[in-house]
């Protein structure tokens, strides 16, 4: 799929994958039994998953009928120097509306599959990653929506991830495509700051050392940076007038600053790793009671209370 040259090479690859995919969800759906389950459309860009060895390139050519240089070269073009600001997320979908077809194909199918077998009615949640604009989640929504239609109208929510200082500032125009938001923290930190979370342990110590940063801010929540673009976007979307969930995701959701920050803000839900789930269900108790008991004085929660 990656490497084919036009639409008709990846149509065919993309039939291979939707069967996979449309497996994968349906195993996903009957194991959760009716909970709520959101899927992430395709983030990653396609130059994570590019061949570099010889030996892999030649098997690829010689699978798909094609001169080994052929394939360098699509390699060559799709190789990007800066990934994960480059061609992912939904601008995949912009680009290549097929992939993102045969992700929406495969969920219907699976929830269908699945209620057919007698099993458990299926609501899918659909997440759009790396938006930055209202257009990209019009075109998106709209794709999906003609998919559903193949399905007897079948049932689901959408939404987008805010990771882009550009969607938390344009929140109030996203609110009106979608049914919730989730800040996608570990990327809205890297494109707040400026920092690459793979290569920020080279110097974020010295940035702690110097007073500059209190904490590492892949860590521990940057609340006067990120916190305040999470602020912006709540306070955008609640003025807009529209009705939808919100969420935090990454691995900032077990921590106590940003428990604080979702309970201060009104935030529905976070999800973080799943070694830090008991942690975060005592957080968020904690926060909502000292919440209730120190709104009147215009408290905050402290470490020793959420401890």
């Amino acid at each position: 799929m990656i490497v084919a040259s036009d639409k008709q090479e990846r149509d065919a690859a993309l039939a291979k994958i939707e069967t996979m995919q449309k497996h994968d969800f349906k195993e996903m759906f009957a194991c959760m039994q009716g909970k709520q389950i959101t899927i992430r459309l395709l983030d990653p860009p396609l130059h994570e998953f590019l061949p570099t060895s010889r030996e892999v390139l030649e098997d690829i050519a010689k699978r798909i009928g094609k001169p080994l240089e052929h394939v360098r070269n699509r390699v060559s073009a799709l190789s990007e120097k800066n990934p994960m600001l480059g061609h992912r997320g939904c601008r995949l979908a912009i680009s290549y509306p097929e992939i993102y077809e045969m992700q929406a194909r495969a969920i219907f199918q699976a929830a269908r599959e699945l209620r057919e077998e007698g099993g458990t009615e299926v609501v899918p949640e659909i997440m759009v990653p790396f938006v930055m604009d209202e257009g990209e989640i019009t075109a998106v929504g709209d794709l999906v929506r003609r998919v559903a239609e193949q399905f007897n109208n079948a049932q689901y929510s959408i939404g987008v991830m805010i990771e882009l200082p550009r969607a938390a500032l344009l929140a109030d125009r996203l609110a009106k495509h979608v049914q919730f938001f989730s800040f996608g923290t570990n990327d809205l930190t890297q494109t707040t700051l400026g920092m690459s979370r793979d290569d920020s342990s080279k110097f974020v110590e010295h940035y702690t050392s110097a007073g500059i940063l209190r904490s590492d801010p892949f860590e521990l929540l940057d609340e006067q940076g990120v916190g305040k673009l999470i602020e912006i976007t709540m306070k955008l979307t609640r003025e807009s007038g529209a009705k939808i969930k919100t969420g935090m995701c990454g691995e900032h959701g077990g921590t106590l600053e940003a428990m604080q920050l979702c309970t201060k803000l009104g935030i529905n839900y976070v999800s973080c790793s799943p070694y830090k789930v008991p942690v975060a269900k005592l957080l968020a108790a904690k926060c909502a009671i000292a919440c209730k008991q120190l709104t009147s004085s215009g408290g905050a929660v402290t470490q020793s209370e959420a401890s």
